[in-house]
C-alpha cells in the first residue's frame, strides 16, 4: 500500500478515536460549561442559564480567584465534587470553643449550615467532637421541619489517653445523624474551661464531616480551627415524585434513552442510572451510549467471534464448528464425525482423572469453608463467648444457632427495605422465616475490638434474663463477616414516639402510662436484684422502651449493659449513655452503680408525666433540662401546668402529684438518696391499685410505702432532711458542682 495512503487512514482512524471519546465521556449540555476550576459540572447541575434541571442545580463559578472555585446557587458553600449517583461533596465549617490559661474563654464560633434543597447524607456523614473537656451539641431541621437534637462527650486526662485512629469518647466522639437533615447549628463548652489539660488542648471543637475523609488523630486537638472546613456529603435527588410515580408523568420524567429511575434513600425524589450494558450521563439525550463488550475479553464470554450488539452482545462459532460459542454455554464443537468421536475418546480416556480432581477440589473448598467459618467464629469474639459462659454457675438459656443463610433468605439479602431501627452499634432487620415466625435481626455496623464486646456482653446479659418485659433473645449466628443476633420482633414502636408524637400522646391515656411505667420499673428490679448476678442497664430511655400490639412494655438494647459481681457496689467505667438521662454523679466520678439506672427512669417517668423531651435547645435555657424544669416547677408547686394536656384532663390529680413526688426521689443528685429500682417499682404498683380500687384505704398503707422509700421521704416525697442539692447547679442538661462548669 502506498505510504500516503497508510498516513490518511491513519489520520481518520484517529479523528474517530477523539470524536468517540468525547461523545462517551460528554457529561454537560452542549455549548455549557463542563468544569469549574479542577470541579466537574455534569448536568443536571449547570453554571448558567438553560445549562441547569432548576435552581436547586444552579453552580456559581467564581472566577475573580484562581483557579476558579465553584459554590451550590449563590450561596458560599464550595462545591468539592458531583457525582451521578446522588451524592455531591461540600466543605463546611468548624465550631470552637477556646479558651485561655486562666480558664477565661478567648473565643467561641457556631457551626452552621443552612440548605434550601438536597438534605446532609446520614450513611457518609458523622456529627463529630473533639477534645479532652468537650461537650459537642447539634440541632436541626428536616425536610418535613421536624426538629432534632442530640450531641455527645468528648473526655480524656490526658494525650497519653488518646489513641490516633480511635473515636471512641475519649479525645473525639462521634455519632450518627438522621436521614433529611436539611439545615443544623453545631456548637461546643466544656466542664471546666480547659483549665486541667490547656497545654495539650486549649479548645473544644464540633463539626459535621465526612466519616472517611476525617481520620481523627492527637495533633487534631491543637491543629483544628475555627476558621477550618472539612468535607461533607449531601444527598441529591429529582423532584420529590418516586420513580414508580415520574414514570407516569411523561412530560416530566427526565431519564432519557436507555436509562431507569430508581428511588433516592435520603431525600424525595429519584436518580436515573442507563440500563445494563450502557454507561454515560442517564440525563442527557443519548447520554447512555452502549458498552462495546466485544473490545474487553473481561466483558463477554466468547470463545471466538463476538458481535456486539445495543445493550449486549452475541456469540457464534467458526466454520467447520456448531454451538452458541460461549465459555459459559455449549462452546464450539467440530461438526466431522471423527472429531466427535476423538472428542468422545480423549473424555472417557481422562474421564476418572477429573473425578478425582473434582473430589480433591471439593475436599479442599469445603476444608476452606469450614477454616473460614472458624476464622469468622473466633473474629466475632466465639472463644470469648465461650469463656465469659464457661464462667458461670448457671447455664445459659437455650439459643439457636442461625445459619447465614437462614437469616439472609428471611431478610430477603438484608435488603435496606427491611431495616426496622438503627443504633449506636448496628443496624436491626425485619426477618420473616419459612415457618412466618417474624424476628429483629441486629447486624454490627462493623468488625472491631469494641463492637465485639457489645455484641459478646450483649449476649450475656440476655442470655441470663428471663421476664416478659425485655425483648426475647432468640439465637445468634458467628460464622458471618459481622456478628448477628436474632430477638423477638417488637413492631409498635418506641415509648418515645407515643410520648412525643402529639397525635399518639393524645390517645395515651394515664392509666395505660403508670402501666407502662410500672412494668419498665419492674424490669429494672429484676435487672437489679433478680437476675442470677446484678445487671446495670446503663441506658434507660424512653427509646429503648418498646411497645408491642398490647402496649405492653418491652425494654431493650442491653449492648451498654455491664454485669456488677457480688461483692462490688460499683464500678469504674468509661462514660456512655444518653444526654439528658444521664445520671450527673456518674458523669463527674465515672463510677457506675445501680442508683444510675434509677436517676435515666426518673427521666422517663417525667417523660410520661409532661410529654417533653429530656432535652430541648428550642426552650429557655435555663428550662433545657426536663429534670431541671420539673425539679424547679415542683419547688414552685406548678406542676400541673406543665404536665400532658391529657393527664391533667382525666382527673387524677392525687395519683399523678404521687407519681411525680416519686420522681423527684428519682432524680435526686445523690445516688445514696435515690431509692431502689425495688422500692419504685412496687411504689408504682401500688400507686396502680390506688387507680383501680379508690375505695381502699391506701392511705393506711402508706406509711410503710414511706419506709420503703427511705426514712428522708415524707409522705409527698419531700426529704426530710432537705434534697442534699446545695452545692450543685445546673448547666443544660448536666448536674455540675458549684463553682466548676
Amino acid at each position: 500500500m502506498d505510504p500516503k495512503e497508510n498516513l490518511v487512514l491513519l489520520a481518520a482512524a484517529l479523528l474517530w478515536m477523539v470524536i468517540s471519546a468525547e461523545t462517551s465521556q460528554a457529561t454537560h449540555l452542549p455549548g455549557c460549561q463542563d468544569k469549574c476550576g479542577d470541579v466537574s459540572i455534569p448536568y443536571p447541575f449547570g453554571t448558567s442559564e438553560g445549562c441547569y434541571f432548576n435552581d436547586h442545580f444552579r453552580i456559581t463559578c467564581d472566577t475573580k480567584i484562581t483557579p476558579p472555585l465553584p459554590y451550590l446557587w449563590s450561596s458560599k458553600v464550595e462545591v468539592l465534587s458531583i457525582s451521578l449517583d446522588g451524592h455531591l461533596r461540600i466543605l463546611t465549617f468548624v465550631g470552637a470553643d477556646c479558651y485561655n490559661k486562666s480558664g477565661a474563654r478567648e473565643s467561641r464560633k457556631k457551626s452552621i449550615a443552612i440548605l434550601p434543597a438536597f438534605p446532609f447524607s446520614n450513611t457518609r456523614n458523622k456529627f463529630f467532637g473533639i477534645g479532652c473537656d468537650t461537650i459537642a451539641l447539634i440541632s436541626g431541621v428536616d425536610l418535613h421541619g421536624q426538629t432534632y437534637s442530640t450531641g455527645c462527650l468528648s473526655l480524656c486526662n490526658d494525650t497519653a489517653s488518646v489513641t490516633n485512629g480511635s473515636c471512641n469518647g475519649i479525645g473525639c466522639c462521634q455519632i450518627p445523624i438522621p436521614g433529611n437533615l436539611l439545615r443544623y447549628s453545631a456548637t461546643v463548652t466544656s466542664f471546666k474551661n480547659h483549665t486541667d489539660i490547656w497545654e495539650s488542648n486549649p479548645c473544644g471543637f464540633s463539626f459535621l464531616a465526612e466519616e472517611e475523609s476525617f481520620n481523627f488523630t492527637i495533633a487534631n486537638l491543637t491543629s483544628i480551627k475555627n476558621t477550618t472546613r472539612l468535607p461533607s456529603s449531601i444527598d441529591w435527588a429529582i423532584g420529590n415524585q418516586t420513580c414508580e410515580e415520574a414514570k407516569k408523568d411523561l412530560t416530566g420524567y427526565v431519564c432519557k434513552a436507555n436509562s431507569g429511575c430508581y428511588d433516592s434513600s435520603n431525600a424525595p425524589g429519584y436518580l436515573c442510572n442507563c440500563s445494563a450494558g450502557y454507561i454515560g450521563n442517564p440525563y442527557l439525550p443519548d447520554g447512555c451510549q452502549d458498552v462495546d463488550e466485544c473490545k474487553d475479553s473481561n466483558l463477554n464470554r466468547c470463545l471466538k467471534k463476538c458481535q456486539n450488539t445495543n445493550g449486549n452482545y452475541t456469540c457464534s462459532c467458526p466454520k467447520g464448528y456448531h454451538g452458541d460459542g460461549r465459555k459459559d454455554g455449549e462452546g464450539c464443537s467440530a461438526d466431522q464425525l471423527l472429531a466427535v468421536k476423538i472428542f468422545v475418546g480423549v473424555g472417557t480416556s481422562v474421564i476418572v482423572l477429573v473425578a478425582v480432581s473434582g473430589l480433591l477440589y471439593f475436599g479442599q473448598q469445603k476444608r476452606k469453608l469450614i477454616k473460614l467459618k472458624e476464622k469468622y467464629f473466633q473474629q466475632n469474639g466465639g472463644l470469648m463467648l465461650q469463656q465469659r459462659l464457661a464462667g458461670r454457675e448457671e447455664p445459659t438459656s437455650a439459643a439457636k444457632i442461625y445459619t447465614a443463610e437462614e437469616l439472609e433468605k428471611a431478610t430477603n439479602n438484608f435488603d435496606e427495605s427491611n431495616i426496622i431501627g438503627r443504633g449506636g452499634y448496628g443496624i436491626v432487620y425485619k426477618g420473616i422465616f419459612a415457618d412466618n415466625t417474624v424476628v429483629a435481626i441486629k447486624k454490627s455496623r462493623t468488625v472491631d475490638n469494641s463492637q465485639i464486646e457489645q455484641f459478646i456482653n450483649e449476649v450475656v446479659v440476655l442470655s441470663q434474663i428471663n421476664h416478659r418485659n425485655v425483648v426475647k433473645l432468640l439465637g445468634c449466628c458467628l460464622e458471618t463477616e459481622v456478628p448477628l443476633l436474632v430477638y423477638e420482633c417488637v413492631s409498635n414502636g418506641t415509648l418515645s414516639s407515643y410520648i412525643h408524637d402529639r397525635n399518639k400522646a393524645a390517645t395515651f391515656t394515664w392509666e395505660t402510662r403508670l402501666r407502662i411505667a410500672a412494668e419498665t420499673a419492674g424490669v429494672l428490679s429484676y435487672l437489679h436484684s433478680a437476675a442470677s448476678m446484678p445487671i446495670i442497664h446503663r441506658d434507660v430511655k424512653s427509646n429503648n422502651i418498646l411497645l408491642d400490639e398490647n402496649q405492653t412494655a418491652k425494654v431493650s438494647d442491653f449492648g451498654s449493659s455491664r454485669l456488677v459481681p457480688l461483692d462490688q457496689a460499683q464500678i469504674s467505667t468509661m462514660v456512655q449513655g444518653t444526654l439528658g438521662y444521664l445520671d450527673p454523679e456518674y458523669m463527674l466520678t465515672s463510677q457506675l452503680t445501680e442508683k444510675s439506672d434509677v436517676y435515666s427512669f426518673g427521666v422517663v417517668l417525667v417523660e410520661l408525666l409532661t410529654g417533653k423531651k429530656p432535652l430541648s435547645f428550642e426552650r429557655p435555657e435555663e428550662e433545657r433540662s426536663l429534670a431541671m424544669l420539673f425539679l424547679s416547677a415542683l419547688k414552685e408547686d406548678r406542676l400541673f401546668p406543665i404536665l400532658e394536656d391529657c393527664i391533667a384532663k382525666e382527673g387524677n390529680a392525687e395519683q399523678v402529684d404521687k407519681v411525680a413526688r416519686l420522681g423527684k426521689t428519682c432524680l435526686r443528685v445523690k445516688g445514696e438518696e435515690r431509692p431502689t429500682m425495688k422500692e419504685v417499682a412496687m411504689e408504682l404498683e401500688r400507686l396502680r391499685m390506688m387507680g383501680k380500687h379508690p375505695w381502699t384505704n391506701v392511705e393506711s398503707n402508706y406509711e410503710p410505702t414511706e419506709y420503703l422509700l427511705g426514712k428522708q421521704i415524707d409522705a409527698f416525697g419531700h426529704g426530710k432532711s432537705g434534697e442534699s442539692s446545695a452545692g450543685y447547679q445546673v448547666l443544660g442538661a448536666v448536674l455540675l458542682p458549684s463553682g466548676g462548669r
